[in-house]
């Protein structure tokens, strides 16, 4: 047998021995099996080191990602995927550079896409907002994060409004607004894109804090059951957010503002 699988007697002997020896790694194993029992097998590597020092238990990272992949007790919670929505990848320069002020209306938009939670799960809303007075110019919502939600969105504000001078477009780095779908629309229409760095939120705080403002005032009071029921809370929430809610910088409703500029 050793000579048909090439290897040496004392080789194979050592193996031998070696395979009454208990294994090692078993123990630090129950330890982290008791873990993923108590969080329902939602912890990664990382998580799971910060449990195991706590209990005074102090090992590499890497080996307890080795243990875990080793005894199958991997988080079950589904990992993010890849997705390859394409080969041409654009990437912008950030001109907005967190200069949030406008001189006037449609010079800068901000757009992104946030999940509003329901009983049937999440509902995707991408919106449009003006840096001159606040307001949300176009929006969409739709059941899946794919381009077109984002394409309509940027559609619907063109139809919406007339564009006389330069736009600038300031987006985040989703695939949506990286896509060759969107770098044709925005030449089509003749808008600037602009790009946050990557990792620098604060670089479209201004979209965040639409949400955030959304989220506050009428998604978690109201805890829509359906995504129907949630469509027509966000749409009567944004019309009363443009016409009807005052803003404390400019006293003015942001369609108010709107307005009083065109007069």
């Amino acid at each position: 047998m050793c000579r048909f699988f090439d290897v040496s007697r004392s080789g194979y002997y050592d193996y031998v021995k070696r395979m009454e020896l208990p294994d090692r790694d078993l123990p630090l194993a129950e330890q982290i099996r008791t873990c993923q029992q108590e969080v329902k097998q939602t912890y990664g590597y990382r998580r799971v080191h910060i449990w195991l020092e706590r209990k005074g238990i102090y090992r590499n990272p890497k080996t307890i990602l080795r243990i875990m992949q080793k005894y199958n007790l991997l988080s079950a919670v589904r990992r993010k995927r890849y997705q390859n929505y394409g080969d041409v990848l654009h990437r912008y320069p950030n001109l907005l550079n967190r200069d949030f002020h406008a001189d006037r209306p449609n010079q800068k938009w901000v757009t992104d896409i946030s999940y509003i939670k329901t009983g049937q799960g999440f509902l995707y809303l991408s919106v449009i907002r003006d840096l001159y007075d606040n307001s949300i110019v176009a929006y969409k919502t739709g059941t899946e994060q794919n381009i077109n939600l984002v394409l309509s969105t940027v559609r619907e504000a063109k139809r919406k409004e007339k564009v006389a001078a330069e736009l600038q477009l300031h987006s985040d780095q989703g695939f949506q607004c990286t896509s060759q779908a969107y770098f044709r629309l925005t030449q089509l229409y003749n808008i600037t894109p602009s790009m946050s760095r990557r990792g620098n939120p604060y670089d479209n705080a201004l979209a965040e804090n639409f949400f955030s403002i959304l989220k506050t005032e009428c998604i978690y009071r109201a805890k829509p059951r359906t995504y129907e029921e949630a469509r027509l809370l966000i749409g009567d929430y944004i019309h009363f957010y443009n016409y009807q809610r005052i803003q404390l910088k400019t006293k003015l409703t942001p369609m108010k503002s709107r307005h009083q500029s065109v007069v």
